[in-house]
């Protein structure tokens, strides 16, 4: 559900040409300036699908909280106590 509202003025011309489009497309003139936005979006590299983007910024975040190197076995299972022991080591130093 669309929730937000976003507007600005345009020239009389531009959208005369937006409603334009509208019809010949049988939509809506919110409908087509949302797909204008997100094709810019994926065109900029800021779109959802931008697969490098979203790994820079999991390296990122890595670098923030840092990463736990699991043992082979029932690590997944131990996981809440190897954060236990890599924090307490840490604050010890």
């Amino acid at each position: 559900m669309k929730t937000q509202v976003f507007s600005w003025r345009v020239s009389s011309g531009l959208k005369s040409e937006l409603e334009r489009e509208a019809r010949l497309r049988k939509t809506t003139v919110t409908a087509l300036l949302e797909e204008a936005a997100r094709a810019c979006l994926v065109d900029s590299g800021e779109g959802p699908d931008d697969a490098e983007r979203q790994l820079e910024i999991r390296q990122a975040a890595e670098r923030c909280f840092g990463t736990i190197e699991l043992p082979c076995g029932d690590a997944s299972e131990r996981v809440s106590e190897l954060v236990r022991e890599k924090m307490s080591r840490r604050c010890a130093r």
